[in-house]
């Protein structure tokens, strides 16, 4: 299916007015709308819980959710999409039950556990972030979903606190030991700009993305859920791997503080997979640093070949990609006016980023969708999307 490019402000504005209104017809009663987005990451795949480098962008596909106050203590939660309605008690939130309704309960529990004094609400809970593509739909309803509660509850927003609490309810409730990235980008993103984030020190700079360039998301229509065994697997190789080389590298606390040197040198502390596994973050967080200043120097053919170095790597070395990812890649390499191209998320499936002019974007997406479902026979959704802002009130029609 191919998705032509929608106006951000007409969007976001119909579909405040939907939540507003169908928010009005579940709980009769008027109430405030906030949203949240996923995002797409140019570079820097499995280095944020790594406490490494990541260059991610907000996009213009987010969740939804409206809200009104409760006097009883109680969240009840309608989600659109699940076209279901779940119920909570906030002095009884317990751990994940492997529904949907894990994400906004999850926050609760740990905006609660931050300190944070929640008044009870209704919610209506709506989103277009694609389910399991790697576009981050579960930061999207965490970020919105906090945003929300603390709305509701007379509570300053502190955004970067906000990532935090998100990040933690994603590893602690829901069970998915995620990095701060995708919380954060969906907090902090900038229309029109890509974030270079210091994951361990939460430090960020904004990059203005070239306005002749358009972000194309291809989903291959594999899908994958990041609490599985193989996402979590990754990050306990990396935290084994750090605990053999800190016995020989005093000060070592994560792959962020092992240069390459160190790594070759150290070789004989980690088997091959963990040795293959660290190789990946450590490069992969230079390739960060060489794509922003990439970036910011117009250099579009540096990006494009970082780019494909990361896919080899995270193909490679760190073992997330499938046949479809690789093919989705591959078809997009050499098209007119595709920058760059590689797979994106947590892996074993989901979507590819490829950075395009704008003014081959139409026919690549034309041309990647038939070529693709020619090599898979699957039919994959090609997004053509902007850099889009972060996490918001928004004024929904009230007619």
């Amino acid at each position: 299916m191919l998705h032509a490019r929608p106006d951000r402000y007409t969007v976001f504005m119909d579909l405040g007015h939907t939540v507003f209104a169908n928010f009005k017809s579940q709980f009769a009663s008027s109430p405030r709308v906030y949203r949240a987005p996923g995002r797409v990451n140019l570079i820097g795949e499995h280095t944020d819980y790594n406490e490494g480098f990541v260059l991610p962008a907000a996009i213009g596909f987010s969740c939804w959710v409206a809200i009104g106050p409760r006097e009883d203590g109680k969240l009840v939660l309608h989600s659109e999409n699940f076209g279901e309605t779940r119920e909570a008690k906030l002095d009884d939130l317990k751990r994940a039950t492997g529904n949907w309704s894990d994400y906004p309960l999850g926050v609760a529990w740990g905006l609660q556990q931050a300190g944070y004094r929640l008044r009870g609400a209704n919610l209506y809970i709506a989103g277009d972030v694609p389910l399991g593509a790697g576009l981050s739909s579960s930061a999207a309803i965490e970020v919105a979903t906090g945003y929300a509660l603390l709305s509701n509850s007379d509570q300053a927003v502190d955004c970067t606190r906000l990532a935090k609490i998100c990040q933690r309810a994603e590893n602690e409730f829901v069970g998915a030991r995620v990095g701060i990235m995708d919380q954060f980008v969906a907090c902090q993103g900038q229309a029109g700009h890509a974030l270079l984030l210091d994951c361990r020190s939460l430090e960020y700079r904004a990059l203005r993305l070239p306005v002749n360039m358009q972000l194309v998301i291809c989903n291959t229509m594999v899908k994958h859920k990041l609490q599985g065994s193989e996402y979590n697997d990754r990050r306990a190789e990396c935290e084994e791997a750090v605990r053999r080389l800190a016995k020989v590298l005093p000060g070592v606390r994560s792959l962020r503080d092992v240069s390459k040197q160190q790594l070759a040198q150290n070789r004989g502390q980690l088997s091959d997979t963990l040795y293959k596994r660290c190789q990946h973050v450590i490069t992969e967080n230079e390739r960060v640093g060489k794509a922003a200043h990439a970036l910011e120097a117009g250099e579009t053919g540096v990006l494009g070949e970082l780019m494909a170095e990361s896919h080899r790597s995270l193909r490679d070395d760190y073992q997330v990609s499938c046949r479809e990812l690789d093919i989705m890649v591959e078809i997009a390499r050499g098209k007119a006016g595709v920058h760059g191209a590689r797979m994106m998320g947590g892996g074993f499936g989901g979507c590819t980023i490829n950075l395009v002019d704008a003014a081959h974007a139409a026919e690549f997406r034309k041309t990647i969708s038939v070529e693709y479902h020619a090599a898979t026979g699957l039919q994959p959704d090609v997004y053509v999307c902007e850099a889009a802002q972060g996490a918001e009130p928004v004024e929904a029609r009230k007619e």
